[in-house]
């Protein structure tokens, strides 16, 4: 009798347990920087030579544990002419949640040269744990991935902030939560292939889980607007560096006022 007793204890506790997770509040967000339908892509060149094509993009709305998200891709393929010196078909995938701008899931496919990793990770925001290809892991409430924070970074307002100053974010990566903070280091206008732009700088100081393989700091370049689009990407390598342009880009969230 005690032990059926106890088993009904049990269930009656995993029962409201489920409940309680399933009306979890979540965060909410203004987000006015990007919007389903944005399609960014870059030239990647390394010194004067372009050496392949990027593409961030957002092709749809798709439900995931019970919520829209923004599905995510950003793609870095190499040139035909650089392929024979170092192939590389690299794809990433994030899951953002639309009104409080964390992933439900993130997913690498990469293909550099004879390099070959998969990765993928289930964010469970409601109980606070990321399950992996690799294992089960705990996380903070509203931890980032590496894609949807540079899309999180996108909707910070950094017009009171001043060189140095930082947002600490929290990133995810293979079977552990890495501090991500994204610092503020000023303002520039550049000329990129499309077009000039008036910019903010920042640079996320990452420790895993980057979108280059860099030994150094990653610089961005955004653009001075409320859309915040990223206009140049700078990625310290072993000898030189990875520069990724913006050559063109459609269905943006509204009126690129940073351009000239």
């Amino acid at each position: 009798m005690l032990l059926k007793n106890l088993k009904y204890i049990l269930f009656i506790l995993f029962v409201v347990g489920n409940v309680a997770a399933q009306k979890k509040e979540f965060r909410k967000l203004e987000n006015k920087a990007f919007k389903v339908g944005e399609k960014l892509t870059f030239d990647v060149k390394y010194g004067f030579v372009t050496a392949g094509v990027a593409v961030m993009e957002i092709p749809k709305i798709k439900k995931i544990s019970r919520r829209k998200t923004y599905y995510i891709t950003f793609k870095v393929n190499s040139v035909p002419a650089f392929d024979p010196f170092y192939k590389v078909r690299d794809r990433y995938v994030s899951y953002l949640d639309v009104e409080g701008l964390f992933p439900w899931r993130f997913e690498q496919h990469i293909r550099e040269g004879g390099y070959k990793r998969d990765f993928s990770a289930f964010f469970d925001q409601r109980r606070h744990v990321a399950k992996t290809s690799e294992g089960t892991y705990k996380i903070p409430p509203n931890v980032s991935d590496i894609i949807s924070a540079f899309y999180l970074a996108r909707t910070f307002d950094y017009t009171k902030m001043k060189p140095g100053d930082k947002v600490h974010l929290e990133n995810f990566y293979k079977d552990k939560v890495y501090p991500l903070d994204v610092v503020f280091r000023g303002r520039e206008t550049i000329d990129v292939e499309a077009g000039t732009f008036k910019c903010i700088i920042v640079e996320p100081l990452v420790v895993e889980g980057g979108l280059f393989k860099s030994e150094g700091n990653i610089i961005i370049w955004l653009s001075d607007d409320e859309l915040k689009v990223p206009i140049k990407v700078k990625s310290k390598v072993v000898i030189g560096s990875i520069d990724a342009e913006l050559s063109s880009y459609k269905n943006l969230a509204g009126e690129f006022k940073a351009k000239e």
